[in-house]
């Protein structure tokens, strides 16, 4: 759970980092560093920030990619669950 803390608090200032970047016109995050985040187990600080931010709401295929990701965590999450039932 402690790692789970970590990756979703250094997730959600990377979506503020990347935020404050495009708005500046600077070099940004890549796409596939923030899904990366979100894959190792961001994906809820990455739903946050997304909402408390405002940003990559409506970027595709980044949504979808996020989406996917969220879905396979809850897959797993659910046949971890069911396994040690």
């Amino acid at each position: 759970m402690p790692a789970l803390l970590l990756v979703n608090s250094w997730t959600i200032p990377r979506f503020w980092q990347d935020k404050q970047r495009a708005q500046a016109g600077e070099r940004r995050i890549p796409e596939s560093d923030l899904l990366r985040l979100a894959l190792i187990g961001g994906s809820p600080g990455a739903l946050l920030a997304r909402r408390l931010f405002r940003h990559k709401t409506r970027k595709e295929p980044f949504s979808t990619q996020l989406f996917v990701i969220i879905a396979l965590q809850v897959g797993v999450a659910i046949g971890l669950g069911i396994a040690f039932a």
